[in-house]
């Protein structure tokens, strides 16, 4: 049957509003349309089904009590379906220790009546935030599933044009430069530059600044049994073995300049002699040099023969650095996180809309490198707050209020004992200003909501008690 305009709108709606009081529907729907989402009011969770198909791409605002089928039970049907769906169930003053029971089963979080426009808007676009990331990365998943292992991973136009050129350049089996910061992926593109090429040899990758000089010739070269002592037989260097492959240089500023002059007439002859041999070699592969300093500046100055950059320039990669692509940091955050939770046999751990912005806003001077140095770390647990996750890139967030001075009242208790107390203390003084609100007080405190219930409960406290 085809689908009428509002089956349409619905289908493409960011949230997804099912309140069976219409007041209140209207009134949050017109708030959510105000603030730019797109809503598709429904008064029953039976008529939500419909609409709820795998892969809906928006987040659920629920009423916990419903004519028929409750809310809850909605939650549980969905979490069968989809359990990344984030479900945000709105409840009446009675119901917030059912709602927290709630979160437990995997609601994502909850609003209580009556609530503020304000409030309503800044939830649901967080929850939105993490729903466009979790099918992101389920996009990436299957992009990779599809792909080869070594692919780019991004959607920003700096990444675009960068696939644009390798696109053009791979099948022509020039010979090319890649320029680029350390970790910004220069060894990938040269994968994918000899991937887009077709050929049947293998990737030769060498690192010019890690050869010694003494062995750098034989290596790339190839030596004749006899060519100097102890080269007890015919070695086949590193551009001959590659056949009609590709020979990757990384640091190609650090090739001895004895060398260059010899690399520049490999490169003009297509052909190599091995150290120590008369004849010449004919030669089918494709040379990829990387480098992270300026090489004509480096010429200039006496340290790069001009004429090997100019040999190599013919084709040039300008790889741009991560703060130049901060849109694609979600992404390769994810596919980090993952890679290293299978082989560290954790659970991928989850992250706030406000962790994932401020990430995005810091200059990773390590490049792609670094994020996924920093994504191993966050899967082992070693980022530490606040200096690596709110001090050094997130906004300010208001400290919790400081005990008492020189430890009033905790002389006396075991250090288990005084760290609860101090704990105790910082929650009833946060939920006191905040007039009882946990969401607000977890905000003022650092702590996600379902967290701080979690302590609330723990520690026997009863937020409704700060309520002005």
């Amino acid at each position: 049957m085809a689908l009428t305009a509002m089956d349409t709108m619905a289908r493409d709606a960011d949230v997804l509003l099912v309140e069976d009081d219409e007041l209140v529907r209207l009134a949050a729907s017109q708030s959510l349309r105000l603030a730019g989402l797109r809503v598709q009011g429904l008064d029953s969770a039976e008529a939500a089904r419909d609409w709820l198909a795998p892969g809906f791409g928006g987040v659920l605002v629920c009423d916990v009590r419903l004519p028929g089928e409750s809310g809850l039970q909605l939650l549980r049907a969905l979490q069968a379906q989809d359990p990344e769906l984030p479900v945000i169930l709105v409840t009446g003053h009675g119901d917030i220790g059912m709602a927290v029971e709630a979160m437990r089963d995997g609601a994502w979080d909850f609003i209580e009546k009556p609530f503020g426009a304000e409030h309503l808007v800044e939830v649901v676009k967080r929850a939105l935030a993490q729903r466009r990331l979790v099918l992101e990365n389920r996009r990436l998943k299957a992009q990779l599933a599809e792909g080869p292992a070594d692919r780019l991973l991004g959607t920003s136009a700096a990444l675009e044009q960068v696939r644009t050129l390798i696109s053009t350049l791979g099948p022509a089996r020039v010979d090319v430069l890649i320029h680029g910061e350390t970790g910004a992926g220069k060894e990938v593109v040269a994968r994918a530059l000899h991937a887009a090429s077709g050929a049947r040899g293998p990737f030769v990758a060498i690192n010019c600044g890690a050869l010694p000089e003494s062995v750098f010739e034989s290596e790339i070269f190839g030596a004749e049994a006899g060519a100097y002592t102890g080269a007890n037989k015919r070695r086949i260097g590193k551009l001959e073995f590659a056949g009609d492959g590709t020979v990757f240089l990384d640091e190609i500023e650090s090739m001895p300049l004895a060398l260059q002059v010899k690399m520049l007439r490999v490169l003009q002859e297509r052909s190599v002699e091995r150290l120590g041999a008369n004849t010449a070699v004919p030669l089918a592969c494709r040379v990829v040099a990387a480098t992270k300093v300026d090489l004509l500046a480096l010429a200039r100055e006496g340290r790069f023969r001009e004429d090997l950059f100019y040999r190599l320039d013919v084709a040039t990669i300008a790889l741009p650095p991560l703060r130049q692509r901060r849109e694609d940091i979600p992404l390769l955050l994810s596919h980090f996180c993952d890679q290293a939770a299978a082989r560290l046999r954790r659970e991928p751990p989850r992250w706030s809309a406000a962790q994932l912005a401020a990430w995005q806003q810091r200059d990773w001077p390590g490049n792609v490198r670094e994020l996924r140095n920093f994504a191993e770390r966050w899967v082992l647990g070693l980022v530490q707050e606040p200096t690596e996750t709110v001090a050094a890139v997130a906004p300010a967030v208001e400290p919790p209020p400081a005990p008492p001075s020189g430890g009033e009242g905790l002389q006396g208790l075991t250090l288990d004992e005084a760290l609860a107390e101090f704990e105790r203390r910082c929650i009833v003084d946060a939920l006191r200003d905040c007039g009882g609100n946990v969401a607000r007080a977890g905000e003022r405190l650092g702590l996600a909501r379902k967290t701080l219930h979690d302590r609330i409960r723990r520690l026997g406290l009863n937020a409704d008690a700060y309520r002005g």
